[in-house]
Protein backbone atom coordinates (compact mmCIF):
# COMPACT_ATOMS: atom_id res chain seq x y z
CA UNK A 1 0.00 0.00 0.00
CA UNK A 2 1.25 3.42 -0.81
CA UNK A 3 1.87 6.05 1.86
CA UNK A 4 1.00 9.67 1.09
CA UNK A 5 3.67 12.34 0.88
CA UNK A 6 2.31 14.08 3.94
CA UNK A 7 2.60 10.89 5.98
CA UNK A 8 6.13 10.30 4.63
CA UNK A 9 7.19 13.77 5.71
CA UNK A 10 5.75 13.30 9.14
CA UNK A 11 7.58 9.98 9.54
CA UNK A 12 10.83 11.94 9.60
CA UNK A 13 9.78 13.86 12.66
CA UNK A 14 9.11 11.08 15.18
CA UNK A 15 8.64 7.32 15.57
CA UNK A 16 5.26 6.26 14.18
CA UNK A 17 3.14 3.09 14.15
CA UNK A 18 1.29 2.79 10.90
CA UNK A 19 -1.69 0.43 10.60
CA UNK A 20 -2.26 -0.68 7.09
CA UNK A 21 -5.42 -2.44 6.03
CA UNK A 22 -6.08 -4.59 3.07
CA UNK A 23 -8.38 -3.48 0.33
CA UNK A 24 -11.44 -5.74 0.56
CA UNK A 25 -14.67 -5.50 -1.50
CA UNK A 26 -14.30 -1.73 -2.06
CA UNK A 27 -13.61 -1.00 1.65
CA UNK A 28 -10.26 0.70 1.95
CA UNK A 29 -8.06 1.28 4.97
CA UNK A 30 -6.07 4.48 5.20
CA UNK A 31 -2.76 5.08 6.90
CA UNK A 32 -2.59 7.00 10.10
CA UNK A 33 -1.80 10.72 10.08
CA UNK A 34 -0.24 12.24 13.18
CA UNK A 35 1.31 15.55 14.05
CA UNK A 36 3.89 16.54 16.64
CA UNK A 37 4.51 20.15 17.62
CA UNK A 38 7.56 19.86 19.84
CA UNK A 39 10.34 17.33 19.24
CA UNK A 40 12.16 18.19 22.50
CA UNK A 41 9.51 16.68 24.78
CA UNK A 42 10.14 13.50 26.75
CA UNK A 43 9.10 10.09 25.40
CA UNK A 44 6.14 9.96 27.79
CA UNK A 45 4.83 13.29 26.61
CA UNK A 46 5.30 12.21 23.03
CA UNK A 47 3.46 8.98 23.67
CA UNK A 48 0.59 10.84 25.27
CA UNK A 49 0.24 13.28 22.42
CA UNK A 50 0.59 10.57 19.76
CA UNK A 51 -2.31 8.60 21.27
CA UNK A 52 -4.51 11.64 21.20
CA UNK A 53 -3.47 12.65 17.69
CA UNK A 54 -3.96 9.29 15.95
CA UNK A 55 -6.86 9.02 13.50
CA UNK A 56 -7.77 5.40 12.95
CA UNK A 57 -9.59 4.06 9.95
CA UNK A 58 -11.37 0.79 10.59
CA UNK A 59 -10.07 -2.57 9.50
CA UNK A 60 -12.51 -4.80 7.62
CA UNK A 61 -12.58 -8.55 7.24
CA UNK A 62 -15.05 -10.58 5.25
CA UNK A 63 -17.28 -12.95 7.18
CA UNK A 64 -17.67 -16.59 6.20
CA UNK A 65 -14.22 -16.75 4.57
CA UNK A 66 -13.70 -20.28 3.25
CA UNK A 67 -10.45 -19.85 1.28
CA UNK A 68 -7.53 -22.25 1.66
CA UNK A 69 -5.36 -19.57 3.29
CA UNK A 70 -6.05 -17.44 6.37
CA UNK A 71 -7.66 -14.16 5.46
CA UNK A 72 -5.32 -11.18 5.54
CA UNK A 73 -6.68 -8.34 7.69
CA UNK A 74 -4.01 -5.64 7.72
CA UNK A 75 -0.60 -4.61 8.92
CA UNK A 76 0.84 -2.88 11.99
CA UNK A 77 3.97 -0.90 11.24
CA UNK A 78 6.23 1.53 13.09
CA UNK A 79 8.64 3.86 11.35
CA UNK A 80 11.12 2.84 14.04
CA UNK A 81 11.19 -0.53 12.33
CA UNK A 82 14.40 -0.64 10.22
CA UNK A 83 13.57 -4.12 8.96
CA UNK A 84 16.31 -5.73 11.06
CA UNK A 85 13.85 -7.68 13.25
CA UNK A 86 14.46 -5.53 16.30
CA UNK A 87 10.79 -4.43 16.51
CA UNK A 88 8.27 -6.79 18.03
CA UNK A 89 4.56 -6.20 17.41
CA UNK A 90 2.09 -7.31 20.07
CA UNK A 91 -1.72 -7.66 19.60
CA UNK A 92 -4.21 -7.91 22.49
CA UNK A 93 -7.94 -7.54 23.03
CA UNK A 94 -11.01 -9.38 21.68
CA UNK A 95 -10.01 -12.48 19.74
CA UNK A 96 -6.30 -11.75 19.85
CA UNK A 97 -4.36 -14.98 19.49
CA UNK A 98 -7.45 -17.10 18.85
CA UNK A 99 -9.26 -15.30 16.03
CA UNK A 100 -6.67 -12.75 14.99
CA UNK A 101 -3.02 -13.74 14.71
CA UNK A 102 -0.19 -11.25 14.22
CA UNK A 103 3.26 -11.87 12.83
CA UNK A 104 5.36 -10.31 15.58
CA UNK A 105 8.14 -9.44 13.18
CA UNK A 106 6.19 -8.04 10.23
CA UNK A 107 3.02 -6.83 11.98
CA UNK A 108 0.84 -8.66 9.48
CA UNK A 109 -2.58 -9.65 10.92
CA UNK A 110 -4.51 -12.72 9.67
CA UNK A 111 -7.70 -14.44 10.76
CA UNK A 112 -7.33 -17.90 12.24
CA UNK A 113 -10.95 -18.93 11.58
CA UNK A 114 -14.04 -17.99 9.65
CA UNK A 115 -16.11 -15.23 11.24
CA UNK A 116 -19.85 -14.74 11.45
CA UNK A 117 -20.99 -11.13 11.44
CA UNK A 118 -24.43 -12.11 12.73
CA UNK A 119 -22.82 -13.47 15.90
CA UNK A 120 -20.31 -10.65 16.37
CA UNK A 121 -19.97 -7.69 14.08
CA UNK A 122 -16.77 -6.05 15.38
CA UNK A 123 -13.76 -6.63 17.58
CA UNK A 124 -11.86 -4.11 19.72
CA UNK A 125 -8.09 -4.76 19.83
CA UNK A 126 -4.97 -3.05 21.13
CA UNK A 127 -1.59 -2.74 19.39
CA UNK A 128 1.89 -2.21 20.83
CA UNK A 129 5.39 -1.99 19.32
CA UNK A 130 8.39 -2.88 21.58
CA UNK A 131 12.14 -3.29 21.17
CA UNK A 132 12.73 -7.00 20.90
CA UNK A 133 16.04 -6.82 22.79
CA UNK A 134 15.27 -4.33 25.54
CA UNK A 135 11.44 -4.75 25.77
CA UNK A 136 11.23 -0.96 25.73
CA UNK A 137 7.98 0.41 24.25
CA UNK A 138 8.63 2.02 20.96
CA UNK A 139 4.99 3.05 20.55
CA UNK A 140 2.31 3.58 23.15
CA UNK A 141 -0.53 1.04 23.21
CA UNK A 142 -3.41 2.14 21.04
CA UNK A 143 -6.93 0.81 20.42
CA UNK A 144 -8.40 0.02 17.05
CA UNK A 145 -11.48 -1.81 15.68
CA UNK A 146 -11.78 -4.63 13.19
CA UNK A 147 -15.23 -4.77 11.65
CA UNK A 148 -16.62 -7.95 10.14
CA UNK A 149 -17.88 -7.11 6.73
CA UNK A 150 -21.25 -8.57 5.78
CA UNK A 151 -21.85 -11.00 2.97
CA UNK A 152 -25.30 -12.14 1.93
CA UNK A 153 -25.37 -15.42 3.83
CA UNK A 154 -28.78 -15.17 5.48
CA UNK A 155 -32.09 -15.65 3.74
CA UNK A 156 -35.13 -13.66 4.86
CA UNK A 157 -37.33 -15.49 7.37
CA UNK A 158 -40.82 -15.16 8.80
CA UNK A 159 -40.24 -16.24 12.39
CA UNK A 160 -43.91 -16.23 13.43
CA UNK A 161 -45.45 -17.87 10.36
CA UNK A 162 -47.62 -19.37 9.11
CA UNK A 163 -50.28 -16.73 9.69
CA UNK A 164 -54.07 -16.51 9.72
CA UNK A 165 -56.18 -13.57 8.61
CA UNK A 166 -59.83 -12.76 7.91
CA UNK A 167 -61.43 -10.39 5.43
CA UNK A 168 -65.15 -9.89 4.65
CA UNK A 169 -66.37 -11.45 1.44
CA UNK A 170 -67.27 -9.08 -1.40
CA UNK A 171 -64.71 -6.54 -0.13
CA UNK A 172 -63.56 -3.81 -2.51
CA UNK A 173 -60.33 -4.27 -4.43
CA UNK A 174 -57.41 -3.01 -2.37
CA UNK A 175 -58.90 -3.84 1.02
CA UNK A 176 -56.05 -4.46 3.45
CA UNK A 177 -56.02 -8.02 4.75
CA UNK A 178 -52.75 -8.57 6.58
CA UNK A 179 -49.15 -7.37 6.72
CA UNK A 180 -46.19 -9.73 6.81
CA UNK A 181 -42.73 -8.67 7.87
CA UNK A 182 -39.67 -10.75 7.11
CA UNK A 183 -36.43 -10.41 8.99
CA UNK A 184 -32.92 -10.73 7.52
CA UNK A 185 -29.93 -11.23 9.78
CA UNK A 186 -27.59 -9.56 7.30
CA UNK A 187 -26.36 -5.99 7.73
CA UNK A 188 -29.11 -3.54 6.71
CA UNK A 189 -26.61 -0.68 6.48
CA UNK A 190 -24.35 -2.36 3.97
CA UNK A 191 -25.34 -3.03 0.41
CA UNK A 192 -28.59 -4.82 -0.43
CA UNK A 193 -28.03 -7.96 1.60
CA UNK A 194 -30.97 -7.12 3.87
CA UNK A 195 -33.07 -5.12 1.40
CA UNK A 196 -36.23 -7.21 1.03
CA UNK A 197 -38.81 -7.28 -1.73
CA UNK A 198 -42.12 -9.16 -1.29
CA UNK A 199 -44.01 -11.07 -3.94
CA UNK A 200 -46.85 -13.60 -4.10
CA UNK A 201 -46.05 -17.16 -5.13
CA UNK A 202 -49.58 -18.53 -4.61
CA UNK A 203 -52.88 -16.71 -4.18
CA UNK A 204 -53.25 -14.79 -7.40
CA UNK A 205 -55.41 -13.38 -8.87
CA UNK A 206 -57.35 -13.06 -5.63
CA UNK A 207 -54.74 -11.21 -3.57
CA UNK A 208 -51.75 -8.93 -4.08
CA UNK A 209 -48.85 -7.88 -1.89
CA UNK A 210 -47.07 -4.56 -1.65
CA UNK A 211 -43.44 -5.33 -2.60
CA UNK A 212 -42.04 -2.87 -0.06
CA UNK A 213 -44.35 -3.10 2.95
CA UNK A 214 -45.57 -6.69 2.73
CA UNK A 215 -49.20 -5.56 3.01
CA UNK A 216 -51.58 -8.12 1.50
CA UNK A 217 -54.67 -6.71 -0.18
CA UNK A 218 -57.68 -8.06 -2.05
CA UNK A 219 -57.27 -8.06 -5.81
CA UNK A 220 -60.82 -9.12 -6.76
CA UNK A 221 -64.10 -7.54 -5.65
CA UNK A 222 -66.38 -10.53 -6.18
CA UNK A 223 -64.94 -13.11 -3.83
CA UNK A 224 -67.94 -15.06 -2.57
CA UNK A 225 -67.67 -16.95 0.71
CA UNK A 226 -70.48 -19.26 -0.33
CA UNK A 227 -68.43 -20.37 -3.35
CA UNK A 228 -65.05 -20.50 -1.62
CA UNK A 229 -64.25 -19.40 1.89
CA UNK A 230 -60.54 -20.21 2.37
CA UNK A 231 -57.37 -19.23 0.52
CA UNK A 232 -53.75 -20.16 1.17
CA UNK A 233 -51.58 -17.24 0.09
CA UNK A 234 -47.84 -17.92 -0.15
CA UNK A 235 -45.69 -14.78 0.11
CA UNK A 236 -41.99 -14.74 -0.75
CA UNK A 237 -39.43 -12.32 0.71
CA UNK A 238 -36.26 -11.95 -1.37
CA UNK A 239 -33.20 -9.96 -0.38
CA UNK A 240 -30.71 -8.14 -2.62
CA UNK A 241 -33.71 -5.96 -3.57
CA UNK A 242 -35.18 -8.92 -5.41
CA UNK A 243 -32.32 -9.19 -7.89
CA UNK A 244 -31.03 -12.42 -9.37
CA UNK A 245 -28.91 -14.31 -6.89
CA UNK A 246 -30.72 -12.98 -3.83
CA UNK A 247 -31.76 -15.33 -1.07
CA UNK A 248 -35.45 -15.86 -0.34
CA UNK A 249 -37.83 -17.25 2.23
CA UNK A 250 -41.58 -17.74 2.16
CA UNK A 251 -44.53 -18.11 4.46
CA UNK A 252 -48.21 -18.98 4.17
CA UNK A 253 -51.11 -16.76 5.16
CA UNK A 254 -54.36 -18.71 5.56
CA UNK A 255 -57.06 -16.20 4.68
CA UNK A 256 -60.69 -16.85 5.58
CA UNK A 257 -63.58 -14.91 4.07
CA UNK A 258 -66.01 -13.82 6.74
CA UNK A 259 -69.71 -13.73 5.97
CA UNK A 260 -71.79 -10.72 4.94
CA UNK A 261 -75.52 -10.71 4.28
CA UNK A 262 -75.40 -11.00 0.51
CA UNK A 263 -77.87 -13.88 0.09
CA UNK A 264 -81.67 -13.71 0.56
CA UNK A 265 -83.77 -16.49 2.07
CA UNK A 266 -84.90 -19.03 -0.48
CA UNK A 267 -87.73 -21.55 -0.43
CA UNK A 268 -86.83 -24.74 -2.23
CA UNK A 269 -90.34 -25.06 -3.72
CA UNK A 270 -92.87 -22.59 -5.02
CA UNK A 271 -95.68 -24.44 -3.26
CA UNK A 272 -96.05 -26.89 -0.39
CA UNK A 273 -98.90 -29.05 0.87
CA UNK A 274 -99.92 -29.93 4.41
CA UNK A 275 -102.58 -32.30 5.77
CA UNK A 276 -104.40 -31.31 8.96
CA UNK A 277 -107.33 -33.27 10.45
CA UNK A 278 -110.39 -31.16 11.09
CA UNK A 279 -110.41 -32.06 14.78
CA UNK A 280 -106.97 -30.59 15.44
CA UNK A 281 -107.30 -28.43 18.57
CA UNK A 282 -106.82 -24.66 18.53
CA UNK A 283 -103.21 -23.75 19.42
CA UNK A 284 -101.81 -27.04 18.13
CA UNK A 285 -98.74 -26.94 15.89
CA UNK A 286 -99.91 -28.41 12.60
CA UNK A 287 -96.77 -28.00 10.47
CA UNK A 288 -93.36 -26.44 9.84
CA UNK A 289 -91.85 -24.76 6.82
CA UNK A 290 -88.24 -23.76 6.18
CA UNK A 291 -86.42 -21.41 3.84
CA UNK A 292 -82.68 -21.77 3.34
CA UNK A 293 -80.10 -18.99 3.51
CA UNK A 294 -76.52 -19.52 2.35
CA UNK A 295 -75.25 -16.91 4.80
CA UNK A 296 -74.44 -17.82 8.37
CA UNK A 297 -74.96 -16.55 11.89
CA UNK A 298 -76.92 -13.33 12.25
CA UNK A 299 -76.87 -12.81 8.47
CA UNK A 300 -79.01 -15.93 8.01
CA UNK A 301 -81.65 -15.02 10.60
CA UNK A 302 -85.16 -14.60 9.16
CA UNK A 303 -88.77 -14.13 10.16
CA UNK A 304 -91.86 -15.78 8.67
CA UNK A 305 -95.28 -14.22 8.07
CA UNK A 306 -98.65 -15.13 6.51
CA UNK A 307 -99.43 -12.60 3.79
CA UNK A 308 -103.14 -13.25 3.07
CA UNK A 309 -105.63 -12.02 5.67
CA UNK A 310 -108.19 -14.82 5.32
CA UNK A 311 -105.57 -17.46 6.10
CA UNK A 312 -104.03 -15.32 8.86
CA UNK A 313 -107.43 -15.33 10.60
CA UNK A 314 -107.33 -19.13 10.92
CA UNK A 315 -103.59 -19.87 11.10
CA UNK A 316 -100.61 -18.22 12.77
CA UNK A 317 -96.91 -18.63 12.06
CA UNK A 318 -94.01 -18.03 14.44
CA UNK A 319 -90.25 -18.29 13.90
CA UNK A 320 -88.03 -20.91 15.48
CA UNK A 321 -84.74 -18.94 15.58
CA UNK A 322 -82.58 -21.95 16.41
CA UNK A 323 -83.83 -24.10 13.53
CA UNK A 324 -84.78 -21.14 11.30
CA UNK A 325 -88.21 -22.65 10.66
CA UNK A 326 -91.71 -21.24 10.47
CA UNK A 327 -94.05 -22.96 12.95
CA UNK A 328 -97.68 -23.05 11.81
CA UNK A 329 -100.44 -23.29 14.44
CA UNK A 330 -104.23 -23.11 14.49
CA UNK A 331 -106.03 -19.97 15.64
CA UNK A 332 -109.52 -21.31 14.88
CA UNK A 333 -110.94 -24.85 14.56
CA UNK A 334 -111.18 -26.41 11.12
CA UNK A 335 -114.35 -27.81 9.58
CA UNK A 336 -114.07 -30.17 6.68
CA UNK A 337 -117.75 -29.79 5.84
CA UNK A 338 -117.38 -25.99 5.50
CA UNK A 339 -113.97 -25.68 3.83
CA UNK A 340 -111.76 -28.49 2.66
CA UNK A 341 -108.66 -26.51 1.54
CA UNK A 342 -106.96 -23.39 2.89
CA UNK A 343 -104.19 -21.63 0.94
CA UNK A 344 -101.57 -19.72 2.92
CA UNK A 345 -99.21 -17.17 1.40
CA UNK A 346 -95.96 -17.38 3.40
CA UNK A 347 -93.03 -14.98 3.25
CA UNK A 348 -89.54 -15.33 4.75
CA UNK A 349 -87.45 -12.16 5.10
CA UNK A 350 -83.99 -11.46 6.52
CA UNK A 351 -84.00 -9.94 9.98
CA UNK A 352 -80.75 -7.99 9.48
CA UNK A 353 -80.47 -6.88 5.82
CA UNK A 354 -77.26 -5.17 4.70
CA UNK A 355 -78.14 -2.11 2.63
CA UNK A 356 -74.79 -2.28 0.83
CA UNK A 357 -76.16 -5.25 -1.10
CA UNK A 358 -79.70 -4.02 -1.69
CA UNK A 359 -78.89 -3.89 -5.38
CA UNK A 360 -78.81 -7.69 -5.37
CA UNK A 361 -82.57 -7.74 -4.92
CA UNK A 362 -85.16 -8.01 -2.12
CA UNK A 363 -83.87 -10.08 0.77
CA UNK A 364 -87.09 -12.08 1.06
CA UNK A 365 -88.84 -14.94 -0.67
CA UNK A 366 -92.41 -16.23 -0.74
CA UNK A 367 -94.21 -19.50 -1.29
CA UNK A 368 -97.72 -20.91 -0.95
CA UNK A 369 -98.90 -23.60 1.43
CA UNK A 370 -102.06 -25.61 0.73
CA UNK A 371 -103.58 -26.97 3.92
CA UNK A 372 -105.75 -29.99 3.18
CA UNK A 373 -108.40 -30.41 5.87
CA UNK A 374 -108.86 -34.09 6.66
CA UNK A 375 -112.36 -35.38 7.18
CA UNK A 376 -112.77 -37.03 10.59
CA UNK A 377 -115.74 -39.13 11.70
CA UNK A 378 -117.11 -36.77 14.31
CA UNK A 379 -119.66 -37.72 16.96
CA UNK A 380 -123.27 -36.54 16.61
CA UNK A 381 -124.05 -32.95 17.52
CA UNK A 382 -127.15 -32.10 19.57
CA UNK A 383 -129.26 -29.13 18.58
CA UNK A 384 -128.74 -27.64 22.04
CA UNK A 385 -125.95 -27.77 24.58
CA UNK A 386 -128.48 -28.75 27.24
CA UNK A 387 -132.29 -29.23 27.45
CA UNK A 388 -134.84 -28.15 30.08
CA UNK A 389 -138.27 -29.87 29.95
CA UNK A 390 -141.32 -30.04 32.23
CA UNK A 391 -144.24 -32.35 33.00
CA UNK A 392 -147.14 -32.16 35.41
CA UNK A 393 -147.04 -34.39 38.40
CA UNK A 394 -149.43 -37.30 38.46
CA UNK A 395 -149.30 -37.49 34.66
CA UNK A 396 -149.70 -41.08 33.55
CA UNK A 397 -146.75 -43.20 32.52
CA UNK A 398 -145.80 -42.64 28.88
CA UNK A 399 -146.46 -38.91 28.96
CA UNK A 400 -144.02 -37.13 26.56
CA UNK A 401 -141.98 -34.44 28.28
CA UNK A 402 -139.91 -33.29 25.27
CA UNK A 403 -137.60 -34.33 22.41
CA UNK A 404 -133.84 -34.20 21.91
CA UNK A 405 -132.37 -33.94 18.42
CA UNK A 406 -128.87 -34.79 17.21
CA UNK A 407 -127.37 -35.01 13.72
CA UNK A 408 -124.20 -36.48 12.21
CA UNK A 409 -121.96 -33.49 11.24
CA UNK A 410 -120.04 -35.60 8.73
CA UNK A 411 -120.88 -35.73 5.08
CA UNK A 412 -122.06 -39.34 5.51
CA UNK A 413 -125.03 -38.06 7.58
CA UNK A 414 -125.39 -41.31 9.46
CA UNK A 415 -128.66 -42.13 11.20
CA UNK A 416 -128.75 -41.49 14.96
CA UNK A 417 -129.89 -43.69 17.84
CA UNK A 418 -130.73 -42.31 21.31
CA UNK A 419 -130.17 -43.81 24.75
CA UNK A 420 -130.41 -42.69 28.37
CA UNK A 421 -127.15 -43.08 30.27
CA UNK A 422 -127.56 -45.02 33.50
CA UNK A 423 -124.10 -45.94 34.72
CA UNK A 424 -125.27 -46.38 38.33
CA UNK A 425 -128.23 -48.54 37.24
CA UNK A 426 -130.75 -46.54 39.26
CA UNK A 427 -134.48 -46.74 38.59
CA UNK A 428 -135.30 -44.56 35.60
CA UNK A 429 -138.37 -42.31 35.59
CA UNK A 430 -137.93 -41.58 31.88
CA UNK A 431 -137.30 -43.36 28.63
CA UNK A 432 -136.20 -42.05 25.22
CA UNK A 433 -137.37 -43.22 21.84
CA UNK A 434 -134.34 -44.75 20.16
CA UNK A 435 -135.17 -43.27 16.77
CA UNK A 436 -137.01 -40.00 17.44
CA UNK A 437 -135.38 -38.82 20.66
CA UNK A 438 -138.77 -38.29 22.35
CA UNK A 439 -138.53 -38.49 26.12
CA UNK A 440 -141.45 -39.97 28.07
CA UNK A 441 -142.23 -40.80 31.68
CA UNK A 442 -142.14 -44.37 32.90
CA UNK A 443 -144.45 -43.66 35.86
CA UNK A 444 -146.47 -40.91 37.48
CA UNK A 445 -144.29 -38.36 39.19
CA UNK A 446 -144.90 -36.64 42.53
CA UNK A 447 -143.62 -33.09 42.71
CA UNK A 448 -143.70 -33.19 46.49
CA UNK A 449 -141.21 -36.08 46.40
CA UNK A 450 -138.87 -34.64 43.72
CA UNK A 451 -139.45 -31.45 41.81
CA UNK A 452 -136.41 -31.84 39.45
CA UNK A 453 -134.91 -34.80 37.59
CA UNK A 454 -131.55 -34.78 35.79
CA UNK A 455 -130.75 -37.32 33.08
CA UNK A 456 -128.09 -37.68 30.36
CA UNK A 457 -129.12 -38.62 26.84
CA UNK A 458 -126.62 -40.25 24.47
CA UNK A 459 -126.70 -40.07 20.69
CA UNK A 460 -124.76 -42.65 18.69
CA UNK A 461 -124.21 -43.04 14.95
CA UNK A 462 -125.74 -46.12 13.43
CA UNK A 463 -122.78 -46.55 11.04
CA UNK A 464 -120.19 -46.09 13.77
CA UNK A 465 -121.60 -46.71 17.26
CA UNK A 466 -118.33 -45.58 18.80
CA UNK A 467 -119.18 -42.02 17.76
CA UNK A 468 -121.27 -41.00 20.77
CA UNK A 469 -122.36 -37.59 22.04
CA UNK A 470 -123.87 -36.72 25.42
CA UNK A 471 -126.27 -33.97 26.45
CA UNK A 472 -127.73 -33.13 29.89
CA UNK A 473 -131.54 -32.98 30.20
CA UNK A 474 -133.31 -31.45 33.19
CA UNK A 475 -137.03 -32.23 33.76
CA UNK A 476 -139.07 -30.04 36.07
CA UNK A 477 -142.16 -31.62 37.68
CA UNK A 478 -145.00 -29.07 37.65
CA UNK A 479 -147.37 -28.84 40.60
CA UNK A 480 -151.04 -29.75 40.64
CA UNK A 481 -153.43 -29.24 43.59
CA UNK A 482 -153.30 -32.75 44.90
CA UNK A 483 -152.72 -32.04 48.60
CA UNK A 484 -155.26 -30.76 51.25
CA UNK A 485 -154.17 -28.38 53.98
CA UNK A 486 -153.43 -29.98 57.31
CA UNK A 487 -153.99 -28.27 60.68
CA UNK A 488 -151.35 -28.80 63.26
CA UNK A 489 -152.62 -29.81 66.68
CA UNK A 490 -156.20 -30.21 65.44
CA UNK A 491 -157.34 -32.55 68.26
CA UNK A 492 -156.04 -30.53 71.18
CA UNK A 493 -158.54 -28.85 73.59
CA UNK A 494 -158.74 -25.10 74.00
CA UNK A 495 -159.04 -23.81 77.55
CA UNK A 496 -160.84 -20.53 78.18
CA UNK A 497 -160.49 -18.77 81.49
CA UNK A 498 -163.29 -17.07 83.30
CA UNK A 499 -163.38 -13.39 82.75
CA UNK A 500 -162.08 -13.58 79.22
CA UNK A 501 -163.02 -10.41 77.44
CA UNK A 502 -164.89 -10.17 74.14
CA UNK A 503 -162.67 -10.26 71.10
CA UNK A 504 -159.72 -11.58 73.02
CA UNK A 505 -157.59 -14.13 71.05
CA UNK A 506 -157.68 -17.39 72.92
CA UNK A 507 -155.86 -19.63 70.40
CA UNK A 508 -153.96 -19.44 67.10
CA UNK A 509 -154.40 -22.30 64.64
CA UNK A 510 -151.62 -23.28 62.14
CA UNK A 511 -152.17 -25.08 58.83
CA UNK A 512 -149.92 -26.16 55.86
CA UNK A 513 -150.37 -27.27 52.23
CA UNK A 514 -147.63 -29.25 50.39
CA UNK A 515 -148.65 -27.76 47.08
CA UNK A 516 -147.03 -24.53 45.96
CA UNK A 517 -148.05 -21.15 44.70
CA UNK A 518 -151.80 -20.92 44.02
CA UNK A 519 -152.32 -24.60 44.72
CA UNK A 520 -150.99 -24.15 48.21
CA UNK A 521 -153.22 -21.26 49.28
CA UNK A 522 -155.98 -21.90 51.88
CA UNK A 523 -158.45 -20.08 54.20
CA UNK A 524 -159.90 -20.68 57.68
CA UNK A 525 -163.64 -20.82 58.54
CA UNK A 526 -165.93 -22.65 60.92
CA UNK A 527 -168.05 -25.28 59.23
CA UNK A 528 -171.77 -24.48 59.20
CA UNK A 529 -172.59 -27.40 61.43
CA UNK A 530 -170.51 -25.84 64.23
CA UNK A 531 -171.71 -22.23 63.97
CA UNK A 532 -174.50 -22.70 66.61
CA UNK A 533 -172.13 -21.65 69.37
CA UNK A 534 -171.84 -17.92 68.84
CA UNK A 535 -169.63 -17.33 71.79
CA UNK A 536 -166.53 -18.05 69.63
CA UNK A 537 -165.45 -16.97 66.17
CA UNK A 538 -162.50 -17.70 63.78
CA UNK A 539 -160.70 -14.95 61.94
CA UNK A 540 -159.02 -15.88 58.60
CA UNK A 541 -155.55 -14.34 58.29
CA UNK A 542 -155.26 -14.85 54.53
CA UNK A 543 -153.32 -18.06 54.75
CA UNK A 544 -150.91 -16.53 57.20
CA UNK A 545 -150.58 -17.26 60.88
Amino acid sequence: MRVSAEAAALSCLCPLVVFLCVVSQSCYGAQVSLRQKNQTKTAEDVSHRLKKGWIWNQFFVLEEHIGPEPQYVGKLHSNSDKGDGSVRYILSGEGAGSIFVIDESTGDIHTAKSLDREKKSQYVLHARAIDRWTNRSLEAESEFIIKVQDVNDNAPTFPNGPFSATVPEMSDVGTSVFQVTASDADDPTYGNSAKIVYSILEGQPYFSVDPKTGTIRTAMSSMDRESRDRYAVVVQAKDMAGSVGGLSGSTTINITLSDVNDNPPKFQQKSYQLYVPELAPVGKVVGRIRASDEDEGQNAEMTYSITNADAAAIFTITTDKDRREGIISLKQPLNYEKKKVHTLGIEASNTHPDHRFSHLGPFRDSTSLRVIVGDVDEPPVFSMDYYIMDVYENSPAGTQVGTVTAVDPDSTNSAIRYFIENEEERPLYFTVDVNSGAIRTTQALDREESAWHNITVMAAEVDNPRMVAHVPVTVQVLDVNDNVPSISGSNSAIVVCDGTKYGQVIQTIHAADQDNFANGKFSFHVPADYQIHTNFSVKDNGGKL
